[in-house]
């Protein structure tokens, strides 16, 4: 079910239905499928209600039911929409969102949205581990490495806590992000996301000035807020129209003091330097560049 579609289910939603899948999320913490009588407890209603309201959100797919013969026992999960669901009914109770509008994009590990709040345009990310394997987003998501069995919705949930807290921060520093502005669970709110993404940009008038405003940002973020990007490239580096630049996406953010720093940084910079080079004939060197974005040099310059 797309996201758009599952904001119309939501609408048709009675309080019973988000007690009940508030029930599930709750009864999760100790089973893969919680059972009816644990939904019950949590959920705090008669157990007859409970089974009509199962069977409805089932109908809706918002859960899933998993058989007595898989399990022993007759067990629910939530899945992403019933997820969706429940995160949109905490932002809107909040204030955080109003409405959500037009897809802006759907990836690997996230969908992105138009809404409104009041009448300002924001941008909803939903959060969508899973989409590529799991050992993949074990290897290269921190947050997870802990964990040996943890659920996509789960890991979705940390992904969105770290990219908000983040976002938070180098904002704070003047780093040219989008402006944050609430989370639920795996959902991140924030300002409007506008203009195109580096790698569907056809000419440049000057790239030195785009490449040298993103490699600015990323001295902010490390120099200033000790952060590094950790997955930087041509596909999260949007260009405005003005020339200006929004790094995006942020959930695989590291501190700068952590021992991968210095190489994940550098792999974030020959990213961007290796593209300019490809697409706009742009060419800095390396180390100087590195250098530059480490804050031990004033300004980096383009190979002769």
């Amino acid at each position: 079910m797309s996201t758009k579609a599952i904001a119309g289910v939501f609408r048709t939603l009675e309080t019973p239905d988000l007690r009940v899948l508030t029930g599930i999320e709750l009864a999760l913490g100790s089973h893969a499928y919680p059972p009816i009588e644990d939904i019950r407890k949590y959920a705090n209603l008669p157990l007859d209600e409970v089974r009509f309201r199962l069977n409805l959100l089932q109908k809706k797919g918002l859960l899933r039911r998993v058989s007595p013969d898989m399990i022993g026992y007759e067990g629910y999960s939530l899945n992403y929409s019933g997820y969706d669901c429940l995160a949109l009914n905490a932002l809107v109770k909040a204030g955080a969102v109003d409405a959500l509008g037009n897809s802006l994009g759907i990836g690997k590990e996230s969908d992105v949205y138009e809404g409104l709040r009041g009448k300002r345009r924001v941008t909803l990310k939903f959060h969508r581990l899973g989409r590529i394997s799991f050992r993949q987003t074990r290897r290269t998501r921190g947050f997870v490495a802990s964990r040996s069995h943890t659920s996509w919705i789960y890991q979705s949930r940390l992904a969105a806590e770290r990219e908000f807290q983040t976002l938070k921060l180098v904002h704070g520093y003047r780093v040219s992000v989008p402006l944050p502005i609430a989370h639920n669970r795996h959902v991140v709110v924030m300002g409007l996301i506008q203009g195109l993404e580096l790698n569907d940009v056809g000419t440049i008038d000057a790239p030195e000035i785009v490449l040298n405003n993103i490699l600015l940002n990323i001295r902010k973020a490390y120099v200033r807020a000790k952060i590094v990007h950790g997955d930087l490239s041509e596909f999260n580096v949007m260009v405005r129209k003005n020339g200006k630049v929004l790094i995006i996406d942020w959930p695989q953010s590291i501190r700068a003091n952590h021992p991968n720093a210095t190489d994940i940084l550098r792999r974030d910079v020959e990213h961007v330097l290796k593209f300019f080079k490809r697409k706009f004939k742009t060419e800095y060197p390396i180390e100087q560049t590195l250098a530059y974005v480490m804050g031990q040099l004033q300004q980096p310059q383009a190979a002769a």
